[in-house]
């Protein structure tokens, strides 16, 4: 498989009479977009705005991030969702890059659902501040979830993901600023020198817990909780072959774009020939019952192991009860002879003083932190909000809450927040660029 991803990097976005770019300026034309966006049936209300890095704005609820992205070949930009199945992770795809699509709701949120503060204090606990963002604000008829806790978002996030391809089909035929291309040779027909490198393998453990649909990530189009573990080639992963669920305390996220962009993907690859040999990935699961997760565990250990595997790095997505299935996939690797290193995120508590993970084991004496979910975080009132900030407050957004009987309302009546990290959209970057660090004291 080769992909080559020719990129456009992005330095301004305007709205215009014509969706084009030219030299770094990205223009949209709105009434276009919006009318595209509603021709979904369910899409009762949208608009569109326009953010970037230092503007006194505060998004919420978030409920995904995708690049836009166009295939050349006139494929689905993820193949057996937004179009007709097709393989993904080999020619070329033209990306918009330095800037992102955010899917905010007009209303209501849930516990997966995030914020973005793109200046000040809280702009530094997620990388989307870092983008220019095209922000759609949408509501829908999906009044049967409105209240619940866990929310599906499924015309919310499709819009998403479609508008993703819409505006990117104006650099379809334009010549990309540079390319990157991802190829690796067969793993039985590699060169000796890099056969003699230690060989590595990537464990992506994807949200799945949920047995109703709509909530998991997709894989081609199709729910993550009918999958065991399988091996992927890398190229697929960067290429639209996995899109994020909408079931997840929100820090702990992957959203689409991290899929897209995955940084320990692309730094495996770099390393590839010089220090290492990156076998690929082994796509995972996140299971309920402790007899999936073992045998989850039991799948991975022998696919690394058959791969010829030396290494792994392991991440997870989310915390709590995927725990199990991060420390037993740790563990089984491990047995199996295969040095192993995880990514997580840690829930210790307000205090961080209370066990990281809820379960443990010797074994685990390689971990990554990407910090704590249960940390507090208060920000001052911010100029204006896209979406409602009210949705932080209704005991709905993981890390938020009505009222608490020490600390108070999260939103108070001045604008300014108080919250755990696990509202922060996709905060915790365990796919591997957090900007958070540890400190001895």
């Amino acid at each position: 498989m080769k992909l080559e991803i020719g990129n456009f990097h992005v330095r301004e976005i305007v709205f215009g009479e014509k969706t084009g770019y030219s030299k770094g300026i990205l223009t949209i034309n709105k009434k276009e977009t919006l009318d595209f966006i509603m021709e979904d049936e369910h899409i009762t209300k949208a608009d569109i705005y326009i953010v970037k890095p230092g503007d006194k704005v505060r998004l919420c609820p978030v409920k995904e991030a995708i690049e836009p992205r166009v295939k050349l070949n006139g494929d689905a930009l993820f193949p057996g969702y937004t179009g007709d199945l097709s393989k993904a992770g080999d020619g070329r795809t033209h990306a918009l890059k330095d800037c992102s699509i955010l899917v905010v709701g007009k209303h209501w949120g849930g516990f997966q659902d995030g914020l973005i503060d793109m200046s000040g204090e809280g702009a530094k606990y997620t990388y989307y501040s870092q983008l220019k963002n095209i922000v759609l604000v949408a509501d829908t008829d999906e009044d049967f979830e409105k209240r619940e806790q866990q929310k599906k978002n499924t015309a919310l996030r499709k819009a998403g993901h479609k508008l993703a391809e819409y505006i990117a089909e104006c650099v379809k035929e334009l010549e990309p600023e540079d390319i990157e291309t991802y190829e690796l040779d067969p793993i039985s027909k590699r060169s000796t020198e890099v056969q003699n490198l230690p060989s590595m393998v990537f464990v992506m453990q994807g949200q799945s817990q949920m047995e109703d649909g709509a909530y998991n990530d997709l894989v081609y189009g199709w729910d993550s909780n009918h999958m065991v573990p399988t091996y992927m080639h890398p190229n697929e992963i960067l290429d639209g072959a996995v899109i994020s669920g909408s079931f997840m305390p929100c820090s702990s996220k992957w959203a689409t774009y991290d899929f897209q962009n995955n940084p320990t993907i692309k730094r495996l690859y770099k390393e590839h020939g010089k220090t290492i040999n990156f076998l690929g990935v082994i796509m995972s699961n996140l299971n309920v019952a402790l007899e999936q997760k073992d045998r989850s565990a039991l799948f991975v250990a022998q696919i690394a192991k058959s791969l010829g595997a030396d290494g792994a790095i392991v991440a997870e997505e989310g915390y709590g009860n995927p725990d199990a299935d991060f420390v037993a996939c740790i563990v089984a690797l491990e047995d199996a002879g295969v040095k192993t290193v995880g990514i997580t995120n840690e829930c210790t508590g307000r205090d961080g003083k209370s066990q990281p993970l809820v379960t443990l084991d010797k074994k685990l004496d390689a971990i990554v932190s990407c910090g704590n979910v249960s940390e507090l975080i208060e920000l001052p009132p911010m100029e204006t909000v896209l979406g409602e900030l009210e949705a932080l407050g209704r005991d709905g957004l993981s890390g938020g809450w009505a009222n608490d009987e020490i600390i108070g309302p999260s939103v108070r009546d001045d604008g300014s927040i108080v919250m755990e990290n696990n509202a922060m959209f996709c905060g915790d970057q365990v796919v591997g660029w957090s900007t958070k660090t540890m400190r001895e004291f």
